[in-house]
């Protein structure tokens, strides 16, 4: 209904209308925050997944090329088949569209990662355990360290591309900025409700990606001073 009266208030149908957004803030504030909470969920759960997968395929490397294959072949596969594959099982909500965006996720994440640890230098490697390190001990304490940087762009990269992805969930009702543009186009062509949602998600990318950008720093002081110098 609010989404009826704003379009009559806003004659013309401009492309921006401050009083749409002050109409339905409320609104625009819920879809918002379901888009970055399920945006921050996705790739979390991807990591989680992602870095294990990673992992192994750096200590076995007859698993490297079916893992980076089988995570390719999902991220082949179109989003809108996906979700009508996963919907009957899973239902129709969030856990539907995390499952969906977590699986385009990990290629991204499982290829980053995996480079990030084959460029770990050998000399480094031998070192480690010429100083006692066992498998486990130099994973974390050398090699997950030095290839950081890898794994942080592989996040970045995930997070940036899920936000657009999870507007692909308002086929099951659950899109976040997503909802209000396909309600744009339901609504007349609404243009500022199209406008509205399109920035935001736009915004949203760009102020997740600069925060994984500072976590990255704050993360890898070594890179912040090499730069500097």
């Amino acid at each position: 209904m609010s989404f009826q009266l704003s379009y009559r208030a806003a004659p013309g149908n401009p492309w921006f209308s401050w009083q749409y957004v002050r109409d339905n803030s409320d609104t625009i504030l819920a879809a918002l925050r379901e888009h970055a909470s399920l945006t921050a969920r996705a790739v979390l759960i991807a990591a989680l997944v992602a870095l294990p997968l990673a992992v192994a395929a750096y200590w076995f490397r007859s698993l490297a090329g079916p893992i980076v294959a089988l995570t390719g072949v999902l991220y082949t596969v179109p989003s809108l088949a996906l979700f009508a594959f996963l919907a009957p099982y899973l239902g129709i909500g969030a856990v539907t569209v995390l499952s969906v965006v977590v699986l385009y996720a990990l290629l991204v994440i499982v290829r980053n990662a995996l480079a990030g640890l084959a460029q770990v230098p050998p000399e480094i490697r031998e070192a480690a355990e010429g100083m006692g390190y066992g498998r486990w001990g130099r994973l974390f304490r050398v090699e997950l360290p030095l290839a950081l940087p890898g794994i942080l762009t592989g996040v970045r990269l995930a997070t940036v591309s899920t936000v657009a992805l999870v507007t692909v969930g308002v086929v099951v009702g659950r899109g976040g900025l997503g909802q209000l543009i396909f309600a744009g186009f339901q609504n007349n062509f609404y243009k500022a409700q199209i406008m509205t949602g399109t920035v935001l998600c736009v915004l949203l990318a760009l102020v997740l990606d600069l925060i994984l950008l500072g976590a990255g720093r704050l993360l890898m002081p070594w890179l912040r001073a090499r730069s500097s110098s």
